[in-house]
């Protein structure tokens, strides 16, 4: 028998669901981030990173979306913010109980984005 994608371990699309939106509360309440999504649709912005978060840990759905270069160029994210934005990310992942293997897979994942989406 093969063994469980991270998609699955997490909890499937229900989990994910559930990840984005605590993550993006979470976002949106730190000031210093704040600024990034001010002309941003999040509705649009929560369905790409469902749909991202789906692909990259081995769920049903491909990512159609801009590469990660693209998609944040214009942004001029810093180290610092990106560390934050993982950090409001790592603490979602506690805070609904993922396992630490898991939450360690997920942030592992999301470390390896840092050089293309930090251009300041």
């Amino acid at each position: 028998m093969s063994e469980k994608s991270l998609y699955d371990r997490l909890g499937g699309e229900v989990a994910l669901d559930a990840v984005v939106d605590e993550f993006y509360d979470r976002v949106l309440a730190d000031e210093e981030l704040r600024s990034y999504f001010a002309d941003v649709s999040m509705d649009e912005l929560h369905d790409h990173q469902k749909q991202f978060l789906s692909a990259v840990t081995g769920g049903p759905v491909e990512w159609d979306g801009q590469d990660m270069d693209r998609a944040h160029a214009h942004l001029d994210v810093t180290s610092e913010d990106f560390a934050a934005v993982a950090e409001h990310l790592r603490a979602t992942l506690v805070a609904l109980d993922v396992p630490e293997e898991e939450r360690t897979a997920v942030m592992e994942t999301v470390a390896m984005l840092e050089p293309s989406i930090v251009s300041a």
